[in-house]
C-alpha cells in the first residue's frame, strides 16, 4: 500500500543541531522564522505526481529523508508537484526501477549507483569496493569534473540525477562468524543485492554469493538458508538483523550511498521554478542524511553492542588485494578508471586534513 504523504516539519526540529550545517549546503532560501512562501506556479492547474521507490525498510534513515524532502517539495510548490513514497519495495526497486525511470514513467528511482552502471558502466567503479575511508571523501567525489562527466552520459541515456550521496554508512559482514581475512569467508553463503558489482566483489571477498530479493533475507538467514549478510549498521538496527546475527567484520567493503533517478523526458516537462525546487530539496536532504550519519554512527554501534552485537577489525589490505582486479575486469570500465579515481581521492584527503 503506498505512503501518502504527512507533515514532518516537528519532525525536522530534531535536527536542529545541523541547521549551521545545512546552510552551507544547499541554495534553498533561509528560514527566517515564518513558513516559506509557495513558488508562483506557471499555471494553477499544473499537477504532476511522482512515484519514488527504495527498499528501504520504514525504520531507517533514507526513508525518512526522503519522505521529509518529498514533503518540503509539496509544500513549496503548493501540492503542484506530490511525490509519493514507496518503501521496502513495495514497487518496482533495483534493475527495474531505474528500467521505469529510462523508459519515462512518472517515476523517481532511489538505488545504488551501480544500478546505473548499467547504463553508464564507469559509476560500478563510482561505487567500487575498498574506495573510501570516510562519508567526505565520496561527497566530494561526486562535485569532481570526473563524476560530472559521468552524470552528462546518464543524461544521454534519459537518466536525470538529482543527487548521488545519499549515504547510509560503510557495509559491513554480518554473520555468526569472526571475519578477519578473506580465507574466512571460505564456504560462507553471503547474501547480497542483485548488483553484478555486489556479487563480484563478495565473491573476491572469498564468500559463496547467494542474490536475494530484499524481502526474502530475513527468513533466509533464519533457515539457514544463507550465513549472513553484508550491510551497514544502520541496516542492522533499523532491520533488527542483531536478533539473528551476532558479529559484524569492518570490512567496509562498500561506502553504502544512493542516487535519486527521473527520466529527463519527465524532467524536461517540469517548470523551470519547480525543476529548481526540487533540485533544491533532494541536494538539501542528501547534506541532511550525511550529518545525521556521521552524527549518529557510534550512537547505533553502542545500541547494537547492547543488544549483543560484537565489532571486530579485519586485515583491510588482504580485502584491497582481494578486491582490486574488479576494476580491470568489470565489463565496460573506462580503461585507468581506478587510477583516476584514486588520483582525485589523493586531491580530496588531502583538501580535507
Amino acid at each position: 500500500m503506498k505512503r501518502r504523504l504527512k507533515r514532518f516539519g516537528s519532525v525536522l526540529a530534531l535536527f536542529a543541531l545541523t541547521t549551521a550545517f545545512l546552510a552551507g549546503c544547499t541554495s534553498t532560501p533561509t528560514e527566517t522564522g515564518g513558513a516559506e512562501a509557495p513558488a508562483a506556479s506557471e499555471g494553477d492547474d499544473y499537477k504532476l505526481v511522482l512515484r519514488l521507490s527504495h527498499v528501504f525498510s520504514p525504520e531507517e534513515q533514507l526513508t525518512k529523508s526522503m519522505d521529509w524532502v518529498a514533503e518540503r517539495i509539496y509544500d513549496r510548490t503548493n501540492g503542484a508537484i506530490e511525490i509519493q513514497t514507496f518503501p521496502q519495495g513495495q514497487i518496482a526497486v533495483y534493475k527495474d526501477g531505474l528500467e521505469q525511470v529510462v523508459r519515462g514513467a512518472d517515476f523517481i528511482s532511489v538505488e545504488d549507483p551501480s544500478y546505473v552502471g548499467d547504463y553508464v558502466p564507469d559509476f560500478t567503479a563510482l561505487v567500487g569496493p575498498m574506495l573510501y575511508n570516510s562519508y567526505d571523501e565520496y561527497v566530494e567525489m561526486v562535485r569532481t569534473d570526473l563524476v560530472n562527466d559521468m552524470v552528462a552520459k546518464a543524461e544521454e541515456k534519459g537518466i536525470k540525477i538529482l543527487a548521488l550521496d545519499y549515504v547510509f554508512g560503510f557495509r559491513n559482514v554480518i554473520t555468526d562468524k569472526v571475519i578477519e581475512t578473506p580465507e574466512d569467508l571460505r564456504g560462507m553463503k553471503i547474501r547480497t543485492p542483485g548488483s553484478q558489482l555486489f556479487i563480484e566483489t563478495l565473491t573476491a571477498m572469498g564468500a559463496t554469493v547467494t542474490p536475494l530479493p530484499w524481502g526474502e533475507t530475513i527468513s533466509a538467514m533464519q533457515q539457514g538458508v544463507v550465513d549472513g549478510i553484508e550491510g551497514s549498521e544502520f541496516t542492522n538496527i533499523g532491520n533488527k538483523i542483531y536478533e539473528i546475527k551476532k558479529n559484524v567484520a569492518f570490512t567496509q567493503h562498500f561506502l553504502g550511498t544512493c542516487g535519486v533517478y527521473i527520466s529527463t523526458d519527465v524532467w524536461d516537462k517540469i517548470p523551470a521554478e519547480y525543476q529548481a525546487i526540487i533540485a533544491e530539496e533532494f541536494e538539501k536532504g542528501a547534506a541532511e542524511m550525511v550529518e545525521i550519519g556521521k552524527t549518529e554512527h557510534s550512537n547505533v554501534v553502542a545500541e547494537l553492542e547492547s543488544f549483543g552485537v560484537q565489532f571486530n577489525e579485519v586485515n583491510k589490505e588482504a580485502f584491497v588485494q582481494a578486491t582490486r582486479p574488479i576494476y580491470d575486469t568489470f565489463p565496460g570500465l573506462t580503461p585507468g578508471i581506478y587510477d583516476m579515481l584514486q588520483e582525485e581521492l589523493t586531491i580530496i584527503r588531502e583538501r580535507l586534513q
